[in-house]
């Protein structure tokens, strides 16, 4: 089992049959660890979607040239480049598209330029199939309104690494390997207080 990709285990999961709003389906999936795209793509077609899956920024940017899909669903932090780029061809050759970054916990701020730059939303990974289908079919009306006080980054940050902590069920070795940091990095930032 791919550890790195630990929720999407949940991907293959049965769930009820959604219907998906009427009109174009297409979905272009950009994620560089294949089994989750895999995975992600056998779910996303499940709840009705026309899927194009690629592991890179080229593929993904060929995908657009060829037929710009209503849909997208790209990582961040791709080996060979950002998953802007295709967020942003997307938004050029197809304004209405409506795209979703997927970001690490150290992204969200880039996350946020990514909105800017297009993007309808993004979410933070891990993400499962549900996640990302009520995402992808929000309304503008549906997305939460911007905080008055947001939490910053650092806070994030932390809550991300407790969430980890407790799903590894408080063991620091296996936190710290799923989260790709030196155990005692791990431990120094758990022994501190919550950020604010």
């Amino acid at each position: 089992m791919n550890n790195h990709s630990t929720p999407a285990d949940t991907l293959d999961r049965p769930t009820e049959k959604q219907t998906v709003a009427s009109g174009d389906r297409t979905l272009l999936l950009v994620d560089d660890d294949k089994p989750f795209l895999d995975r992600l793509a056998r779910a996303m077609e499940a709840r009705g979607f026309t899927v194009a899956a690629c592991s890179s920024v080229a593929e993904g940017l060929d995908a657009i040239a060829g037929a710009p899909p209503a849909f997208a669903v790209v990582d961040m932090r791709l080996g060979e480049g950002n998953g802007l780029d295709v967020i942003s061809e997307l938004k050029a050759r197809r304004p209405d598209a409506r795209g979703i970054i997927l970001t690490g916990y150290g992204n969200i701020t880039t996350a946020v330029t990514a909105v800017k730059l297009g993007a309808f939303d993004y979410l933070a990974k891990p993400a499962d199939a549900d996640e990302i289908f009520h995402a992808l079919m929000a309304t503008q009306h549906d997305r939460a309104a911007v905080p008055e006080n947001p939490m910053s980054a650092d806070r994030v940050r932390w809550e991300h690494i407790q969430r980890i902590y407790e799903l590894c069920g408080r063991n620091v070795s296996e936190t710290a390997r799923r989260l790709g940091m030196h155990r005692r990095t791990l431990q120094r930032i758990l022994a501190k207080r919550a950020p604010r």
